[in-house]
């Protein structure tokens, strides 16, 4: 199959990239040409810019392809430009969302079948690709556009763009550097690979039964936050001290009663915002969620667990993920290593040590 990739120079796309190709499939990629990548061969790379609608129709127009994998589709007219451009031309689009979209819930896993969150909770990144999806919906259920949504939860794996997660994790270890663990540290999470996610999307292509349909697409297994922490440190092969942070300090810190007063972080990923001043209370709440990774802490407090269930796309198309929670951490560290970055990585540390040092004080 011909298969056009949306992005495909950065983490999820450029491992999906791989997959296609090694599984004997053209691929095609388009993006503005500006980041390197350590592209497979034999891979064709068209370039134009998303936000310029005649440049897109005038290079998509001259690309004869398949199916299309959209990775890089945040915005509605993202989506209804490729519908346009594409119907009657393509046997497949492939659309990749988030469960962000899903509304908090203590029935777990949450399926595919879960309300969506559509309410001020939600994030503005959220919202748009609950918009996306619902014109990829009317488009199959009114044209037959032969559509499919993917929501992708937390991933690892190389060049991930977030090095808030297992980076910043891999750091704490290595530095010897007491590691802060929210409440008990027994709240459940969840997350997949992003070679195992590539290889689930490529199985996904050509199949008609989904067509119309979301899956969830996320790692099979679970871990508790202390046990992330514990599996951290086993792989690295060195003793941590956890801090348990107290489950009425963690409440006051999510209301905003008490507040890390520090610089605002540049990552701004998860918090809903416009480019506007981040408040002190959306702050806390993003940086305490990157002390072990959490899902969407816009919508699922500090303390619940949340993870998805990925038994519809085993069902449909036969994926089962290769790597547990053990292997991901495992696959992601050799290459951590080998990109240099364990002697070479930084990271601001300042929230940190002011909440270790109230930790330590009782500040509670």
């Amino acid at each position: 199959m011909r298969v056009l990739v949306m992005g495909g120079t950065q983490f999820n796309g450029l491992a999906l990239v791989h997959e296609l190709a090694r599984t004997g499939h053209e691929v095609v990629i388009l993006n503005r040409g500006k980041t390197e990548a350590d592209l497979p061969h034999r891979i064709e790379r068209v370039v134009a810019d998303r936000t310029d609608e005649a440049q897109m129709r005038d290079v998509l127009g001259a690309v004869d392809v398949d199916a299309v994998i959209d990775v890089s589709a945040y915005l509605p007219g993202d989506v209804e430009l490729m519908v346009d451009i594409f119907r009657g031309r393509i046997d497949h689009y492939v659309f990749i969302s988030s469960t962000v979209t899903y509304a908090a819930s203590d029935l777990l896993p949450i399926t595919e079948d879960h309300p969506d969150e559509r309410g001020d909770v939600q994030n503005a990144y959220g919202q748009n690709k609950l918009l996306c999806e619902d014109i990829l919906r009317r488009e199959w259920r009114e044209n037959r556009f032969p559509a499919t949504t993917v929501a992708l939860s937390m991933v690892m794996g190389a060049g991930n763009i977030i090095p808030d997660r297992e980076q910043r994790m891999f750091q704490r270890v290595l530095r010897g550097r007491p590691i802060l663990v929210p409440g008990n540290g027994r709240t459940i999470q969840q997350i997949g690979h992003a070679e195992d996610q590539a290889r689930a999307l490529r199985m996904i292509l050509g199949q008609p039964i989904t067509y119309g349909q979301r899956y969830n697409l996320t790692g099979g297994d679970y871990f508790t936050q202390e046990g992330y922490v514990d599996e951290c440190a086993s792989l690295l092969g060195r003793d941590v001290e956890k801090l348990f942070i107290p489950a009425a300090m963690m409440d006051a810190l999510w209301s905003g009663e008490l507040a890390v007063e520090m610089p605002q972080p540049e990552t701004k990923a998860d918090i809903r915002s416009n480019d506007a001043q981040i408040d002190t209370v959306q702050m806390n709440r993003f940086m305490l969620s990157v002390l072990v990774q959490q899902i969407a802490p816009h919508i699922h407090r500090w303390d619940r667990s949340v993870f998805f269930s990925v038994d519809k796309l085993r069902r449909h198309v036969g994926w089962e993920p290769e790597l547990d929670f053990r292997g991901s951490l495992e696959r992601t560290w050799r290459w951590y290593q080998d990109a240099g970055l364990a002697d070479g990585q930084d990271f601001d540390f300042a929230f940190e040590d002011e909440l270790i040092r109230m930790v330590r004080d009782g500040k509670h």
